[in-house]
């Protein structure tokens, strides 16, 4: 598995493990997946203290138990607990049910009513009590993050978590260049598309054809394409983790071809699931 630096941080691999909604699935096979996605090297697991209500982060905390000192392990704030003290309280909640003592990258998950201040200075708080190791955003647009640098500075932020699939390119239009310019990472989440399913085209089965490789293999190697940009594509089937632990790099001629099929459309906002 390739690895690429992470803001200020890293190395860490181009493709992690995501784990929205895993709560819903079978805990056992949850569980055995994520292992699994440890063992082929997607040491990087993204979870939340929104998914399932903290239900995802302890199944996070059983999988990763026996080897947390592999992982980079990252979870996120929801707007409505991003106030100063809220924001150090969801952290610990969040450190409880992972059963670490630290994050290795914090989230605000998205914009909210609590001014950006105000939560940054929680995870400065955070960062300097040893509690998170980094920290970031998700879901911001170009503007919101010009809005970020202004408060904290070049170099604090290590990251910035947006939808990215095929079937939805916007952040290539101001996003991606911004935190290249920046030196912050770009995560990916849903990368195999979002509630409209994956996308498909005959392109893309063609391409998967002739270089010996499944669709969605291909989809994550176009996205990752870029050297900011990180994918948490999510599953909680072990065979499923296998088929996306494959990390393919493309040649410039398949990613002209990628870009024609699943063209950049004309800018109306950063796109959220």
């Amino acid at each position: 598995m390739r690895t690429r630096p992470f803001g200020s941080l890293g190395p860490v691999p181009v493709i992690g493990i995501g784990t929205w909604n895993m709560e819903r699935d079978d805990p056992k096979q949850a569980v055995a997946a994520l292992k699994r996605a440890l063992a082929l090297g997607m040491t990087h697991v993204d979870t939340a203290e929104m998914y399932g209500d903290g239900r995802a982060e302890s199944l996070v905390a059983e999988a990763i138990a026996a080897q947390r000192e592999r992982v980079f392990l990252v979870s996120k704030v929801l707007p409505n607990n991003a106030g100063f003290a809220e924001t150090q309280r969801s952290c610990e909640a969040s450190l409880r049910r992972l059963g670490t003592d630290h994050l290795d990258c914090y989230l605000l998950h998205w914009r909210g009513d609590v001014p950006l201040a105000e939560t940054f200075r929680a995870f400065e708080a955070l960062l300097e009590a040893g509690k998170i190791r980094s920290y970031g955003v998700s879901n911001f647009d170009h503007d919101d993050l010009d809005e970020a640098l202004a408060i904290v500075g070049p170099g604090k932020l290590a990251c910035n978590q947006v939808l990215y699939h095929l079937g939805a390119r916007a952040i290539e239009h101001h996003v991606i260049p911004w935190c290249e310019a920046h030196g912050v990472a770009v995560v990916a989440y849903s990368p195999l598309g979002s509630r409209r399913g994956f996308p498909r085209s005959t392109t893309l089965d063609d391409i998967a054809k002739r270089l010996g490789a499944t669709p969605r293999q291909i989809a994550l190697a176009f996205l990752t394409r870029r050297p900011s940009v990180f994918a948490i594509p999510k599953s909680s089937q072990a065979a499923h983790v296998d088929e996306l632990a494959r990390d393919l790099t493309l040649d410039a001629a398949t990613i002209l071809e990628l870009e024609a099929a699943f063209p950049l459309a004309a800018y109306r906002g950063l796109p959220m699931i």
